[in-house]
């Protein structure tokens, strides 16, 4: 768990399900994630299986209060000012009356006023951490300066690869954790060399050495898959360490690249 500003407790290790379609894909993947152990899935509007993820946690193995679900409000709604619209289609969807954290998805024309809906959104109790994703430290000035409630979270592009060094120190300095998306650099870590070689001293994969990296950097992780077997070895991460010279290692592996969009130049 990592504890958010908010005092509120987050599985560090959840499921991503982007690219995952919006029916019998998307339920089977998170039946097989929860009953892994996992306590965290991560979706949003854009991702159109919202409908799936709901029906996934209510016919899941464990209750829906023990499952941390995480949404996001699509660009296109923060640029019409429909926030709060938003949130209110995402619970329908979802068959749920509140989501654990609501994120804006991108640094588009309107976030600010977007974020004080979100605001009300957790005063109201549909929401019970509101945060950012894709937000750069000149984008999270505008919300640390104009906002009332500090962002529990933002959710960027982390890996190897991508540190994000000045928005992690940003992060760090208001106590907001940092949740990693594409941690497994969308399938491209089988090509670098160094994460199968550590991974022979552990007897672990070099998906799970990567992963575990992210954990003891203190950072959250929501790995993508729907593969039964992918999901249970993304998921048992917890039973070794890595050494610091592993972890110093993989840290010389930074070469600011990114495998996603730019948050200063998009398009979308």
């Amino acid at each position: 768990m990592i504890t958010l500003n908010n005092g509120l407790k987050m599985p560090q290790l959840g499921l991503g399900v982007w690219q995952v379609d919006n029916g019998q894909e998307a339920i089977d993947a998170i039946h097989w994630a929860v009953d892994a152990g996992y306590r965290h899935i991560d979706t949003a509007k854009v991702y159109k299986n919202e409908e799936a993820v709901g029906q996934a946690l209510s016919t899941a193995s464990v209750p829906r209060d023990q499952v941390w679900l995480t949404t996001k409000i699509w660009n296109d709604d923060i640029r019409a000012g429909r926030t709060t619209a938003a949130l209110e289609e995402s619970l329908q969807r979802l068959k749920t009356d509140y989501v654990d954290l609501m994120l804006l998805h991108w640094p588009v024309n309107g976030y600010e006023a977007a974020w004080k809906e979100l605001e009300q959104a957790l005063v109201d109790g549909k929401v019970r951490a509101i945060g950012l994703s894709n937000f750069m430290p000149e984008h999270m000035a505008d919300i640390l300066e104009q906002g009332e409630i500090l962002p529990a979270v933002n959710q960027i592009e982390y890996h190897p690869y991508l540190v994000q060094a000045d928005t992690i120190s940003e992060c760090d300095a208001h106590d907001i954790a940092i949740t990693a998306w594409s941690p497994l650099m969308q399938g491209k870590f089988k090509e670098e060399p160094l994460f199968a070689e550590i991974a022979a001293n552990y007897g672990k994969s070099p998906a799970q050495i990567i992963l575990r990296w992210c954990l003891q950097n203190d950072i959250i992780v929501i790995p993508k898959s729907s593969n039964q077997s992918r999901i249970k070895e993304n998921g048992n991460i917890f039973d070794f360490e890595i050494s610091e010279e592993h972890m110093v290692a993989i840290d010389e592996l930074e070469r600011g690249h990114r495998f996603g969009p730019d948050p200063y130049n998009f398009d979308f």
